[in-house]
């Protein structure tokens, strides 16, 4: 059974009703939008946010402001390729699941082939601006970072096994080292800390959304954990996952990259995702199901968390 045959009848009258219309022939501005879409940036703004705090650290200080907007556009561009040619692969699935029906390529507002130039396109652009504008070796990092995402995640991992989400995390862990180098043409060993703190995040940040749309990725095929496993599994998980982030994360003190202060928002910020992690846990195991299992709360305040430590990571130099 094809992709398109097997979605609901009335998607599939939807979708074709909405692609009558060449995507030439739509409004300017929308299709403007759809291309910026394609790029997905509100996920860009977490890799911003883990970006430009470790330029503070990195630097001890301020660091050159050029650079700094340099980076963050050279990272934009690079992350917006790598969303797009993602998009382009996973159109099929995308068109299966509530929670991407209205991406640019399923509704029609961008083609593929538009989908697959741009994404390219961005993958040039960005290396090249890095290159230029910053060093060589963030333009290495960067499209790495862009290369491991569409092929290793997006084209081996993601529709092949349930470690789709740890493996392929690792290319949202490289805006940690592109930070670093983008100051330092270097990489030390708090980048690699901080490195190992998004990696090992990423997997507690994004199973509980997958628990919540496990009947999406189910729909699609896609073996995210939460569609094999029982939420207790997909709860002792994230619970392992959490205790070694917070512990990882509060090594850059002992290894005397931080002051005072970031350990103290660690250790707080820490304290409480250890304690909705394990809520999730005991509900899971309670036989909690539907929205009293809660378990966007987690999801929600992992993205709160992130955004804590990266900013005290970029205040501590100020207060040594």
């Amino acid at each position: 059974m094809t992709a398109v045959e097997s979605r609901p009848a009335g998607h599939v009258r939807r979708t074709v009703g909405e692609r009558e219309q060449s995507p030439g022939h739509r409004p300017l501005g929308a299709r403007v939008m759809g291309f910026v879409a394609l790029t997905k940036p509100r996920i860009i703004e977490l890799l911003l946010i883990t970006t430009v705090p470790v330029m503070f650290l990195a630097e001890q200080g301020v660091p050159d402001l050029w650079l700094v907007l340099a980076t963050c556009v050279g990272g934009y561009l690079s992350a917006g390729g790598a969303n797009a040619l993602n998009m382009y692969i996973d159109r099929d699935i995308d068109a299966l699941m509530d929670r991407t029906s209205q991406r640019p390529l399923v509704t029609g507002m961008v083609s593929p082939r538009e989908c697959l130039v741009f994404g390219l396109s961005l993958a040039v652009i960005s290396t090249v601006w890095f290159g230029v504008l910053v060093n060589w070796l963030s333009a290495a990092l960067s499209l790495a970072a862009l290369l491991f995402y569409v092929v290793v995640y997006t084209m081996l991992l993601k529709r092949r096994t349930a470690q789709n989400i740890v493996w392929g995390g690792i290319a949202g862990c490289m805006p940690v080292f592109i930070g670093w180098s983008a100051v330092t043409n270097s990489v030390s060993w708090a980048a690699v800390v901080l490195f190992l703190v998004i990696f090992f995040w990423t997997p507690p940040h994004y199973w509980p959304l997958s628990m919540k749309v496990k009947d999406d990725y189910a729909r699609a095929g896609v073996p995210m954990l939460p569609v094999i496993a029982a939420n207790t599994v997909v709860a002792r998980q994230i619970v392992l996952y959490s205790w070694v982030m917070v512990a990882v994360s509060l090594t850059l003190w002992p290894l005397g990259y931080v002051g005072w202060f970031y350990p103290l928002v660690a250790a707080v910020a820490g304290g409480w995702w250890l304690k909705e992690a394990h809520g999730l846990q005991a509900r899971a195991k309670a036989g909690v199901t539907g929205a009293k299992l809660k378990e966007m709360r987690l999801f929600h305040w992992s993205i709160t968390y992130v955004s804590l430590l990266f900013v005290a990571i970029a205040v501590d130099p100020f207060l040594r």
